[in-house]
């Protein structure tokens, strides 16, 4: 069974594996540990990761990269719309809302959903994964932002079943970061001592995360965590692209953002100068030739300059610092180290502010671009049954509080109530008591809208089905219980009706669920929860979509009654819940982006195929030209070298022709038609290289037994055990042998080198053998 880990980035992707007893960050075709996170659909296929990248300028209408911030989120959004002029493809509003990506594939215009385009993604890093470890992936973790909302952890998690994966956990970026930190870590205090407080910084290319988390042995607990979605290493590439844009239209009076071509060899290059200046305080150039209108631009930049053009961006960098400070409730000196990892850390500018305001020195001790995907890689190793990993728990958070409101007989008509507060540890479920008398909705919703990086706060509505009163007309008790799976997705997972309760009591209570919760100890509920996430995908999907109806009934004691009070068997019956409003596909509109994923990949593989088959004559061609005119030269006659000569022009001519776009049965026949008349050459050639030497070890083997013919004749002690007869078996051997040798070198002697040869090199390695 694999373990893979997928950190899936803004701009790049990396993939972890478990193997050798660690993890490893396996590379790609191209010996490249990085997959660029970008999409190019083409009129037959598609091309992702390398291969796409390098579509970027020439097919940059149908490249997609970027695409990670579009999860979840509707056309509308002011995220979305400010977006859309930046981008070089087609935004498009789908029937539902949402935000769809156009493209033209197959010669027709085409709509993808940022769920199909995560998709293609993961299934290349799929299949690079398969290609390292050499057998089939499913199983895997995959990262997301800390910050990602209810509905952007439906989409990605749809994305992955696309993909053809079984996704364990979608864990926090963060906190796979600190996963891969602390579970090596042989010095952590003891759960009776006090924890260790480290601080994790991610700054990636799109987004700015903090976290703090207390580490104790087999542990870890997150504390608080704190972002900026819209700071990343971007912000300062643009600010260097604001720059060269007004410098080239001063100096060379070229208007860059007219040309989508050249903004994005821009951009380009500017990135590659920001890394530069990283590493080099001097003043750097930016050449590019042939930029625009066959101009050469050129430009200088060092790093003071570009940290005065991006210091509205540094400014930024200490706020989420002070939140997460703030939020944990603890002091400079309560922290033991500041771990930073992510590309645009690797600023100076940043590590200094970050370095300032902790008062420390900052730490590099993780590797800056696969920290995440080592972390995955971790989670994947722990949640699967495959592998045996040290024990280590992980407590996550919610990182926005979460609140549920229904509908009461009360004055104002509503009841709410703060289920999960900010930086509530997670996974978690809690059990809510109810009295109602009929079906009931519970509509949840973000609490604070005001905080949300999402301009939308609600996260469904679940309606929990076939309450009815009791007998004596008495209120029903209904225990509902609410969790935070440990994706970070909120759901209303079961509902149960207690039967034969006496009492009318208050319209709703609020309590951790009994042997699982243990407000104490969350982390011995979360191990347990994650156990039981753990069981099947099946049940976790049913309880996500909360669209199964649970019909059964059981005795079992009341949850509620304990303490000094005696139990009492009540009966519970499972109520079915209906989901409304959750922003994941259906599962019909899922089974049809799965198949034709599938179509795709099909689609894909025939392409391939039809241009290896192409390169297969494109390489015969060449490679059999240049032969003739070397080590197969003396082995075909002058007439027939020019005939072939001329076959393999035609066959030249052809392929950049007709020959352009044929199937991949005609590529093979073209093949077959020069190798009939190649191979025979090639025979020739390797026949007359490797002969003399075959009739040289035939002659050394009958020499050797004619010298032991001889031996046993002269009466030599070593041979007397021998037998008459044995010997002459030998002897006629020999002889045979050396008929056979002499004939076959006299009649081979008589033919040129341009003739097929009589005796051929395994004919002469029979012979030896049967000597033997």
């Amino acid at each position: 069974m694999s373990v893979v880990g997928i950190d899936v980035g803004y701009q790049n992707c990396y993939i972890g594996v478990a193997r050798s007893g660690g993890i490893e960050t396996i590379a790609n075709e191209y010996s490249d540990r990085c997959t660029p996170a970008c999409v190019s659909l083409a009129s037959k296929n598609r091309m992702i990761g390398n291969a796409a990248k390098s579509q970027m300028t020439t097919n940059f209408k149908n490249t997609v990269h970027g695409f990670k911030k579009f999860h979840g989120r509707a056309f509308d959004d002011p995220l979305v719309q400010v977006e859309k002029p930046k981008l070089p493809y087609s935004l498009h509003k789908l029937p539902n809302g949402n935000t769809g990506i156009k493209v033209r594939y197959l010669d027709e215009d085409k709509v993808f959903t940022v769920e199909q385009i995560t998709g293609m993604l993961l299934t290349k890093l799929k299949e690079t994964s398969e290609s390292a470890l050499k057998k089939p992936v499913v199983d895997c973790v995959v990262s997301v932002p800390s910050f990602f909302t209810d509905a952007e952890r439906r989409s990605v998690f749809d994305a992955t079943q696309i993909a053809g994966l079984n996704c364990l956990r979608l864990i926090n970026d963060t906190t796979a970061v600190a996963l891969a930190y602390g579970i090596y870590k042989q010095d952590l205090p003891t759960p009776e001592e006090r924890p260790r407080n480290v601080v994790f910084v991610d700054m990636g290319h799109s987004s700015f995360q903090v976290s703090i988390t207390a580490f104790n042995k087999g542990k870890l607990k997150v504390l608080a965590t704190a972002f900026d979605l819209y700071l990343g290493g971007r912000n300062m590439d643009e600010a260097l692209v604001d720059y060269f844009c007004e410098e080239f239209k001063n100096k060379y009076k070229i208007n860059v953002r007219e040309n989508p071509r050249a903004l994005l060899r821009l951009h380009q290059e500017c990135e590659k100068l920001k890394k530069l200046m990283s590493a080099n305080s001097s003043d750097l150039p930016l050449n590019i030739e042939c930029f625009m209108n066959d101009i050469d631009v050129s430009g200088r930049m060092n790093r003071g300059q570009f940290e005065d053009m991006s210091a509205q961006y540094l400014m930024r960098v200490e706020m989420p610092l002070k939140a997460v400070l703030e939020q944990s409730k603890l002091s400079r000196d309560d922290i033991y180290a500041v771990e930073i990892v992510g590309g645009a850390t690797r600023i100076p500018a940043v590590k200094e502010r970050i370095a300032k305001f902790f008062g420390k020195d900052i730490s590099t001790t993780l590797n800056a671009d696969e920290a995440v995907a080592r972390g995955c890689a971790l989670q994947c190793a722990i949640l699967s049954p495959a592998f045996k990993v040290r024990e280590f728990s992980i407590t996550d958070v919610v990182p926005f509080p979460i609140t549920l409101r229904w509908k009461t007989p009360t004055e104002d008509g509503v009841g709410e109530c703060e289920v999960f507060s900010k930086n509530h540890a997670a996974p978690f479920s809690k059990v809510i008591t109810f009295h109602k008398k009929e079906p009931f909705d519970l509509e949840a919703f973000y609490s604070c809208p005001q905080e949300l990086p999402y301009p939308d706060h609600r996260i469904g509505c679940f309606s929990v089905q076939n309450v009815a009163p009791q007998p004596e007309g008495e209120s029903s008790k209904v225990k509902v219980k609410v969790r935070v799976n440990v994706h970070g997705i909120f759901s209303v997972s079961s509902a149960s009706l207690i039967e034969k309760q006496k009492g009318e009591g208050e319209d709703m209570q609020i309590d951790s669920e009994p042997m699982v919760q243990n407000e104490g100890r969350a982390e011995d509920q979360t191990k347990m929860q994650v156990d039981q996430e753990g069981q099947g995908q099946g049940d976790q999907q049913n309880e996500d979509n909360s669209s199964s109806s649970k019909g059964a009934s059981g005795e079992k004691p009341d949850p509620a009654a304990g303490g000094s009070k005696p139990k009492v068997k009540v009966k519970s019956i499972e109520l079915p819940i209906m989901a409304n409003n959750l922003r994941q596909l259906d599962s019909d509109v899922l089974n049809d982006f799965v198949e034709y994923e599938h179509q795709m990949i099909i689609q894909d593989k025939l392409v391939k195929e039809q241009n290896d088959a192409k390169n297969a004559v494109e390489e015969y061609v060449y490679d059999l030209r240049d032969k003739l005119c070397g080590i197969y030269e003396k082995y075909i006659t002058e007439d027939d070298s020019n005939r072939l000569t001329l076959m393999l022009e035609d066959t030249e001519n052809w392929l950049y022709e007709d020959g352009e776009d044929q199937p991949k049965q005609v590529y093979e026949e073209k093949l077959d038609a020069l190798k009939r008349l190649g191979q025979p050459i090639q025979v020739r050639h390797r026949e007359h290289e490797d002969r003399p030497r075959a009739f040289e070890e035939l002659g050394k083997k009958l020499q050797i037994y004619m010298k032991f013919v001889d031996s046993y004749k002269q009466k030599d002690e070593r041979y007397l055990h021998l037998s008459a007869e044995e010997m002459s078996i030998v002897e006629r051997c020999v002889k045979e042998g050396m008929v056979w040798l002499n004939s076959r070198l006299n009649a081979q002697s008589k033919l040129g080198v341009t003739q097929d040869p009589i005796v051929k090199v395994a004919d002469i390695i029979d012979k030896i053998q049967v000597c033997e």
